[in-house]
């Protein structure tokens, strides 16, 4: 079964971190990808541009496309990264997302994927 594990931020959590604990965050990504493209349970995995550079496309009654800056709803905690993992269970999946750096300061998000289409996963 695939799951996403999604890594959300908290912009006032990550400033409240030491220097040492966003470094450790940061530099842990390699080895976590490794062990799990070892493991055979990576699938991919992408990192998120901050909302601020997001925009948000609504399509009107009048079919008129209408784009703003940004997300849509106003929120101290946004997705940052994820990844979409592989594994035989729920339990390892989130056996796999307490081992991200992540989990100990901003919080990872485990949810079955129901499908895919466009690409192969």
């Amino acid at each position: 079964m695939k799951y996403l594990l999604m890594i959300h931020m908290n912009d006032d959590a990550w400033q409240a971190l030491s220097e040492e604990e966003r470094n450790h965050m940061m530099n842990s990504q390699e080895g976590f990808m490794n062990m799990l493209r070892e493991s055979g349970e990576l699938v991919v995995t992408h990192a998120l541009a901050n909302p601020s550079t997001s925009a948000t496309v609504r399509v009107g009654e009048d079919g008129a496309p209408a784009v703003t800056d940004g997300p849509f709803a106003e929120s101290k905690e946004y997705l940052a990264g994820y990844y979409v993992v592989d594994c035989e269970t729920k339990e390892r999946a989130l056996e796999v997302a307490a081992q991200m750096a992540e989990a100990r300061f901003l919080g990872v998000e485990v949810r079955p994927i129901m499908f895919s289409a466009g690409m192969e996963m």
